[in-house]
């Protein structure tokens, strides 16, 4: 028997689902969004299309047992429409990634602790939000929005009608609601990420620290450092929970606030393999992109173990740096441990071209070489 997947979106993710899903014996077939994306340059079995367009996404999903996703922006109208295959994660948990104000108020619902919120109707909301709660105050679409995009900090009244004035009508086809939410002075970014199958098999990573800067990860810690352990269980039982709620089949990934006075809150959810997660593909037994595709077909789910004490895996941003692969021969020279992927794209300034993977025993050194090994494929003196 001929297993088959389907992934919509041709991004880097989708490329690094492929690799996994090699070495188990299974034909990937992608619906890209042009010719010669990233993911498109090694899935033979790549059609173009426009996923917001049902025609083109019932054409792709033809002869596949399973489809899943790069990202989580196809009309979820679309997929409840498609007939004779499974769509992993399903619509009716897809929702709550898709649109931030469902999922604020069904984690409220289920007893998630989330930043305090309103859903607004107008300005005149917002503005209440703030002057009840005190500025800053944050603004989100409740759609399209990712890497920062759709996210402001809000410091007055007068910004509030900027956002409103500016803001998207729809995002594929929905409507686009603006949410406010608390300002949290948070220390650090968290990350549970969780693999579910069809059948109910649970793994859970170990919590990673993330750090962003200008609203992109860059940079991801595992294990997340000083964070007490008996903490990290209840932060992997929580996402656990969330993904049995909600129905989630494949990886769910679940973006997490620390406050400086020790508050945890969930931030944002994502259902399909994530940034956060990439350091499991050289740092664990079991990759979230090989979890992810045995998830979707319901396979037994790997051991999420990690394979050192400490890993910790750099973003590889577009700067200087064209030649990518021929600047991997100081890489390389520098840390023969050092493990980098390149993602087959054009470089552009503050594009996600790559990442950089080490493992070691010691947070400060395994972090001074995956940050000097990705600053050379960006071109950035170290300091």
């Amino acid at each position: 028997m001929r297993y088959s997947v389907g992934i919509i979106g041709g991004g880097q993710l989708a490329r690094m689902m492929h690799q996994a899903a090699i070495g188990l014996g299974i034909d990937v077939r992608l619906l890209a969004e042009a010719e010669g994306v990233s993911a498109a340059q090694v899935i033979p079995d790549a059609f173009v299309g426009d996923y917001t367009a049902y025609d083109d996404l019932a054409r792709f999903a033809r002869d596949v047992q399973v489809v899943t996703f790069d990202h989580e922006h196809v009309p979820t109208k679309h997929l409840r429409a498609l007939e004779g295959v499974e769509v992993r994660p399903g619509p009716d948990a897809l929702q709550y990634a898709q649109d931030k104000a469902d999922m604020r108020i069904r984690l409220s619902a289920l007893g998630i602790d989330c930043p305090d919120f309103v859903v607004c109707d107008d300005a005149d909301d917002a503005v209440h939000f703030g002057e009840e709660r005190g500025w800053p105050i944050i603004l989100k679409t409740s759609r399209g929005g990712y890497d920062g995009k759709g996210v402001w900090k809000i410091d007055d009244a007068a910004q509030v009608a900027e956002v409103f004035a500016n803001k998207p009508e729809f995002s594929a086809g929905e409507p686009v609601r603006i949410v406010a939410e608390e300002f949290i002075d948070f220390a650090r970014e968290l990350s549970a990420l969780v693999v579910r199958s069809q059948s109910g098999q649970v793994v859970a990573y170990p919590i990673s620290e993330s750090v962003q800067k200008d609203g992109i990860c860059v940079e991801t810690t595992t294990p997340a450092p000083g964070l007490d352990p008996d903490r990290a269980a209840e932060l992997q039982a929580t996402a656990i929970r969330i993904a049995a709620e909600l129905g989630v089949v494949g990886v769910l990934a679940v973006e997490l606030m620390e406050a400086r006075d020790g508050r945890i809150v969930v931030n944002e959810l994502a259902m399909r393999p994530h940034n956060t997660g990439h350091w499991s593909i050289d740092g664990a037994v079991t990759s979230q992109f090989d979890n992810h595709i045995r998830a979707v077909l319901d396979l037994p789910l790997g051991a999420p173990d990690m394979l050192a004490p400490v890993v910790v895996m750099s973003n590889v941003l577009g700067g200087s740096v064209e030649d990518l692969t021929g600047a991997l021969q100081h890489v390389y020279a520098r840390d023969r441990h050092a493990h980098a992927h390149l993602y087959g794209k054009e470089v552009r300034p503050g594009r996600k071209v790559g990442h950089v993977t080490c493992l070691g025993d010691d947070v400060a050194d395994v972090r001074r070489r995956a940050r000097h090994a990705a600053n050379h494929l960006m071109g950035i003196e170290d300091d």
